[in-house]
């Protein structure tokens, strides 16, 4: 059985930012996630074991609806689904943290009309695998076709 010091905790945290002209419109502030069973499952387990099925983080995706359910595999009123997700670039911040960013950019069009922004998730978005690693909602914010939207994403352990 471990001892209580052995446990490893994970925690993340993210940060969306719309933007227009280098000018910052609207700001989530840092806010933590939720780790989705799923995202343990594919992401974390498999992937630590090496095992069949394991996920790697690749997307983030936007929606309009609320915060993920430790059991859901999809993100609430994703925006345009899979074909309007944007990769993400992963690096390591220190030993013990994972950062992502992503942009989703204006010039891309990535929306072509405004929508009420209010969750984010991350997910693999592989020909075998679909599932929402992690996400959460935040304060609903309007998205026009000529801003951007960038994010930064954090999983952290301790």
């Amino acid at each position: 059985m471990p001892r209580k010091r052995d446990y490893i905790k994970v925690r993340g945290f993210y940060r969306v930012q719309i933007t227009k002209d280098g000018k910052i419109k609207g700001d989530s502030r840092w806010k933590k996630n939720l780790v989705t069973n799923d995202g343990f499952l594919q992401y974390l387990v498999k992937t630590l074991g090496a095992l069949s099925g394991s996920s790697q983080i690749g997307f983030v995706a936007l929606g309009t609806g609320g915060a993920p359910a430790a059991g859901d595999t999809i993100l609430a009123g994703e925006i345009m689904a899979s074909t309007k997700r944007t990769a993400v670039t992963a690096a390591s911040s220190s030993s013990k943290t994972l950062q992502l960013t992503a942009t989703f950019s204006s010039s891309n069009s990535f929306v072509t009309t405004t929508y009420n922004i209010s969750n984010v998730g991350l997910y693999a978005l592989t020909t075998t695998t679909n599932t929402l690693f992690a996400g959460n909602t935040y304060a609903s914010s309007l998205l026009n076709t000529n801003q951007d939207v960038n994010l930064t994403y954090q999983i952290q352990f301790s």
